[in-house]
Order: C-alpha cells, then sequence, then structure tokens
C-alpha cells in the first residue's frame, strides 16, 4: 500500500489509530444522545447500536495494539467503519436540509471520502501482510 520507508511508522501509527478508536468509543458512553441523534431513522435500537458500536470501538483500538489480535481487530474496524457510513451520510443530508451549505455542512461532505481514507489507514495498520505482522 505504501513503499517500505513508511514502515517504520506502522507502529506509532498504530498506537495513535488504537488510542483515537478506544476514546471514540468510550465518547458513545458518555454522550450517547449525540450519536443517538445522527442515527438514521430506519435503523431500529438506536440506544442499543450506539452502545454496541462504542464497544465495538473499544475492543477494536485495544485490539489493533496487541500483535494477537491486531489483524483481527483491523478487520472489525474497517466493517465498523463501513456499517456506521450511513449514519455519516444521514448527518450530512439532515444538516444540509436544516441549515444548507455552511461551513458545518462542507465539512461533513468532506468527511464522507475521508472515511475510505480511514478504512485505508486502519488496513495499513493492523492488516499488513502475515510476514511483516509477524515481524512487529
Amino acid at each position: 500500500m505504501l513503499p517500505a520507508r513508511f514502515d517504520r511508522y506502522r507502529r506509532p501509527a498504530r498506537r495513535v489509530l488504537g488510542v483515537l478508536f478506544i476514546a471514540a468509543g468510550v465518547l458513545h458512553f458518555v454522550v450517547p444522545s449525540f450519536y443517538v441523534a445522527i442515527m438514521p431513522p430506519y435503523l431500529p435500537y438506536h440506544r442499543a447500536l450506539v452502545l454496541l458500536s462504542g464497544i465495538a470501538e473499544v475492543l477494536g483500538g485495544i485490539g489493533v495494539l496487541l500483535p494477537a489480535t491486531r489483524r483481527l481487530a483491523g478487520w472489525g474496524l474497517i466493517l465498523l467503519l463501513l456499517a456506521v457510513f450511513p449514519a455519516n451520510i444521514h448527518m450530512f443530508t439532515e444538516a444540509l436540509a436544516g441549515q444548507g451549505w455552511s461551513f458545518y455542512t462542507v465539512g461533513l461532505l468532506v468527511r464522507l471520502p475521508l472515511q475510505f481514507v480511514m478504512m485505508a489507514f486502519v488496513y495499513w495498520c493492523a492488516v499488513p501482510p502475515p510476514a511483516t505482522a509477524d515481524a512487529e
């Protein structure tokens, strides 16, 4: 994915990734109302899904820090990022309908493709080829 010269950054990037996901997951329990508010209306059990995704983020963040669970946690986080993508779309469309184009709505729009950049970052950090993963 990236040239080999970037491999030395994988370990510190993985630590940052793990801490970010742990912190984001904890926020699901600290301010669940924020996450419930951005849930698409067609999904049931908003609060339960928010808490479940918080657990998944915390476990994924911890998992990428541990060599034994790193690959599985990486794939799990990628799937989680895909699963929450509809909420990001819903958040953007609701903001656009409610306030029109603003700095905030443009930021939400820019965030959409960045979700895929984040998936690539998780992949690079946590799902390296098996030979590389064993060496770290």
